[in-house]
């Protein structure tokens, strides 16, 4: 039985979040809820998920701002790993970018992800000779605003910390 990929409806939104945490995409400081609530507000049919028998396995967000794509919040379930699941998603994505005139897609992978790191490339993704920048503008995490966050260098996880 295959999975149908269609875009993102609010009823999906607590499943979406759960496969989220479950996959490890969730961090203290992002708040699901209101990542999905922000992309609704700009370009929401580039937030697919991936179905079947009415079971929500997996999710893709992207943007395109009229120079580049950006693709977040690609999650599969577990037990749909390693049947394809994933590429489908970046396929539909990628197909809808490119219809918008999008000639590149950029994704970041948090350092230490391998497997992810393996799976882009897969797909036909090389690293960019670039450092990524970042600058929080608005902190969605339970301590907002109260805490650092501090990095564990060996394996990229991030924690918040008491100030």
């Amino acid at each position: 039985m295959s999975e149908t990929i269609r875009p993102f409806v609010e009823a999906d939104e607590e499943h979406v979040v759960a496969l989220w945490h479950a996959t490890g995409l969730v961090v203290p400081w992002n708040d699901p809820h209101r990542d999905i609530a922000r992309k609704l507000t700009t370009q929401p049919e580039l937030f697919l998920v991936a179905e079947r028998s009415g079971q929500l396995l997996g999710t893709v967000m992207a943007g395109y701002d009229g120079h580049r794509g950006w693709v977040n919040y690609l999650a599969v379930a577990q037990a749909a790993q390693g049947g394809g699941l994933g590429r489908r998603l970046m396929e539909a994505v990628e197909e809808a970018l490119a219809g918008r005139g999008c000639a590149k897609v950029n994704l970041q992978v948090r350092a230490g992800n391998a497997a992810a790191m393996a799976f882009y490339e897969a797909l036909g993704y090389r690293r960019d000779a670039v450092v990524s920048y970042g600058k929080r503008l608005v902190w969605d995490g339970p301590a907002a605003g109260a805490g650092c966050v501090a990095y564990e260098k060996d394996t990229g996880r991030a924690e918040v910390q008491a100030p």
